[in-house]
């Protein structure tokens, strides 16, 4: 990204198991259509990003949070020629599950109502996670990461919808998810798929549209870039890889793994190896957010939540009630 003003860092802290983080500065940088097997918190520092998400563009400025949860279609780009800076955290379903038994009065499965929040505060919590693993300090991030996750759940949870009944359309394009899985590296055509679960090829193009957000064959990249995060995380060579999920060749695997991760998977696979990286400073210099949390942010008004929670959900100094700190700490 040299040279464009672009710059990304995609990483794990040993003592945040199984949470990714982000920093990132794209201009140019277009996202397609993709999930995540986490939760996305992705708090705005400059700029605005723009994102597709439930049936239309949602507008994130800054002191806005992107809240995206597990499994659900999005894609991403910037909303002002001069791109969006952000800083963004990836806890496990199991993790906010965790936090909402604890500190909520959400029943089932806990996720965010609202895929845009106006939250400075919240916004800064989350940049102080990113300093914290950055720094070496894990019970600043684990802290911070769970009264993070507390107020957003306050100000923005609920339960998520239940899973509808299976139709016969949503059974036909489960058991064609399952073949594309199976067959990842080698797989049939929609014509063949089709035929062979005894349906058409249009009949199961909106089938699976209608079940997973997306067609067949976008669906299968984003697998495809999933399991190889995964190779590339126990240490296989982005080449081989590559091959092992069915793209034809290492430069194949790079254009489809950043426009869906961010960064180049060789990249990747460096940071995830040295989660302490001293030389890799935060982009978002220290104190910012302590200046502006209280700043008004902006918010084009078709970001703005005509439903958004009172203040009095937190405590009065923004601090979620009962949290085990407070700023002061």
């Amino acid at each position: 990204m040299a040279g464009s003003g672009e710059r990304a860092r995609h990483w794990q802290y040993a003592e945040l198991p199984g949470v990714d983080l982000l920093r990132a500065r794209y201009v140019e940088k277009k996202f397609v259509r993709h999930t995540h097997e986490n939760f996305v918190i992705a708090a705005i520092a400059d700029g605005v990003e723009v994102f597709h998400h439930g049936g239309a563009d949602q507008y994130a400025g800054p002191g806005t949070l992107a809240l995206v949860n597990p499994d659900t279609p999005h894609t991403g780009r910037a909303g002002v020629p001069e791109g969006w800076r952000y800083g963004a955290v990836y806890p496990t379903p199991g993790l906010v599950a965790e936090i909402a038994a604890e500190t909520t009065g959400i029943r089932g499965t806990p996720g965010f109502t609202s895929p845009v929040l106006d939250d400075p505060y919240a916004v800064g919590l989350v940049h102080q996670v990113l300093r914290a693993a950055d720094e070496g300090n894990g019970l600043a991030a684990d802290t911070l990461l769970r009264v993070a996750v507390t107020r957003l759940l306050r100000l923005n949870g609920g339960p998520l919808p239940q899973r509808p009944v299976h139709t016969a359309g949503a059974k036909v394009a489960a058991r064609a998810r399952a073949v594309l899985e199976e067959r990842m590296a080698e797989p049939p055509t929609l014509e063949r798929l089709a035929a062979d679960l005894g349906t058409g090829p249009f009949a199961l193009l909106r089938a699976f549209r209608d079940a997973y957000g997306m067609p067949p064959h976008t669906w299968l990249t984003d697998a495809r870039v999933r399991r190889a995060r995964a190779l590339l995380d126990a240490g296989t060579p982005p080449s081989r890889a590559a091959v092992a999920v069915g793209f034809t060749d290492q430069p194949h695997l790079n254009r489809h793994f950043a426009r869906i991760v961010g960064v180049p998977p060789g990249a990747y696979q460096r940071e995830r190896k040295n989660v302490q990286d001293d030389g890799a400073g935060p982009l978002v210099p220290s104190g910012t957010w302590h200046k502006r949390q209280h700043a008004r942010p902006w918010t084009p008004k078709a970001a703005q939540n005509p439903t958004r929670p009172s203040s009095g959900t937190p405590s009065e100094s923004g601090w979620p009630s009962g949290s085990p700190v407070s700023p002061s700490e």
